[in-house]
Protein backbone atom coordinates (compact mmCIF):
# COMPACT_ATOMS: atom_id res chain seq x y z
CA UNK A 1 0.00 0.00 0.00
CA UNK A 2 0.94 3.31 -1.12
CA UNK A 3 1.74 6.37 1.48
CA UNK A 4 -0.46 9.15 1.87
CA UNK A 5 -0.87 12.60 3.50
CA UNK A 6 -3.61 13.21 5.90
CA UNK A 7 -4.62 17.09 5.81
CA UNK A 8 -6.37 17.81 9.38
CA UNK A 9 -7.71 21.00 11.46
CA UNK A 10 -5.83 20.67 14.71
CA UNK A 11 -8.00 21.67 18.08
CA UNK A 12 -6.56 25.11 17.89
CA UNK A 13 -7.93 25.31 14.61
CA UNK A 14 -4.90 24.91 12.91
CA UNK A 15 -4.43 23.71 9.38
CA UNK A 16 -1.84 20.74 9.75
CA UNK A 17 -0.27 17.29 8.25
CA UNK A 18 0.93 14.39 8.40
CA UNK A 19 2.58 11.58 5.99
CA UNK A 20 1.81 8.46 6.76
CA UNK A 21 4.01 5.11 5.53
CA UNK A 22 2.03 2.78 3.18
CA UNK A 23 1.85 0.44 6.62
CA UNK A 24 -0.64 3.74 8.10
CA UNK A 25 2.48 4.66 10.42
CA UNK A 26 2.98 8.34 10.67
CA UNK A 27 6.56 9.40 9.31
CA UNK A 28 6.70 13.64 9.50
CA UNK A 29 4.21 15.90 10.73
CA UNK A 30 3.91 19.48 9.77
CA UNK A 31 3.64 22.93 11.61
CA UNK A 32 0.34 24.57 12.27
CA UNK A 33 -1.12 26.43 8.97
CA UNK A 34 -3.18 29.37 9.58
CA UNK A 35 -4.89 29.03 6.27
CA UNK A 36 -5.58 25.66 3.70
CA UNK A 37 -3.91 26.71 1.69
CA UNK A 38 -0.57 27.44 3.36
CA UNK A 39 -0.76 23.77 4.14
CA UNK A 40 -1.46 22.49 0.88
CA UNK A 41 1.51 24.14 0.10
CA UNK A 42 3.32 22.44 2.79
CA UNK A 43 2.69 19.45 1.27
CA UNK A 44 3.89 20.46 -2.07
CA UNK A 45 7.16 21.11 -1.02
CA UNK A 46 7.34 17.94 0.63
CA UNK A 47 6.66 16.34 -2.27
CA UNK A 48 9.52 18.47 -3.96
CA UNK A 49 12.24 18.08 -0.99
CA UNK A 50 11.41 14.83 0.10
CA UNK A 51 13.33 12.72 -1.98
CA UNK A 52 16.72 14.57 -1.31
CA UNK A 53 18.75 13.53 1.10
CA UNK A 54 20.79 16.88 1.79
CA UNK A 55 16.95 17.95 2.43
CA UNK A 56 17.30 15.94 6.34
CA UNK A 57 18.89 17.96 9.18
CA UNK A 58 19.27 14.99 11.63
CA UNK A 59 18.97 15.73 15.20
CA UNK A 60 19.56 13.89 18.49
CA UNK A 61 17.57 15.14 21.86
CA UNK A 62 19.12 15.79 25.06
CA UNK A 63 17.26 12.63 26.10
CA UNK A 64 19.61 10.55 23.80
CA UNK A 65 16.69 10.11 21.16
CA UNK A 66 17.15 10.89 17.52
CA UNK A 67 14.93 12.40 15.06
CA UNK A 68 15.22 14.69 11.41
CA UNK A 69 13.56 17.94 10.31
CA UNK A 70 13.17 17.82 6.60
CA UNK A 71 13.72 21.80 5.09
CA UNK A 72 13.17 23.47 2.14
CA UNK A 73 15.87 25.16 -0.21
CA UNK A 74 15.31 28.25 2.04
CA UNK A 75 16.34 26.17 5.39
CA UNK A 76 12.79 26.57 6.48
CA UNK A 77 11.31 23.20 8.31
CA UNK A 78 8.68 21.58 6.25
CA UNK A 79 8.00 18.75 8.37
CA UNK A 80 9.50 17.16 11.71
CA UNK A 81 9.27 13.14 12.60
CA UNK A 82 8.67 11.20 15.55
CA UNK A 83 11.15 10.71 18.02
CA UNK A 84 13.33 7.13 17.71
CA UNK A 85 15.31 5.17 20.27
CA UNK A 86 18.58 4.41 17.68
CA UNK A 87 20.39 6.90 15.00
CA UNK A 88 19.81 3.71 12.40
CA UNK A 89 15.68 4.01 13.16
CA UNK A 90 15.68 7.67 12.47
CA UNK A 91 17.70 6.62 9.02
CA UNK A 92 14.67 4.50 8.31
CA UNK A 93 12.49 6.47 8.73
CA UNK A 94 14.30 9.15 6.31
CA UNK A 95 14.21 6.66 3.55
CA UNK A 96 10.45 5.80 4.48
CA UNK A 97 9.78 9.50 3.72
CA UNK A 98 11.96 9.46 0.60
CA UNK A 99 9.84 6.91 -0.76
CA UNK A 100 6.47 8.27 0.23
CA UNK A 101 7.06 11.52 -0.16
CA UNK A 102 5.94 12.19 -3.69
CA UNK A 103 2.80 10.16 -3.78
CA UNK A 104 -0.18 12.39 -4.59
CA UNK A 105 -2.50 10.80 -2.58
CA UNK A 106 -3.95 13.20 0.16
CA UNK A 107 -6.91 12.52 2.63
CA UNK A 108 -8.41 15.43 2.95
CA UNK A 109 -9.97 15.54 6.61
CA UNK A 110 -10.19 19.55 7.25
Amino acid sequence: MAGKYELYKDKAGEYRFRLKAGNGEPILASEGYKGKDGCENGIASVQKNGPLDERYERKESSNGKHFFMLKAGNHEVIGKSEMYESASSMENGIESVKKNSTTTNIDDQA
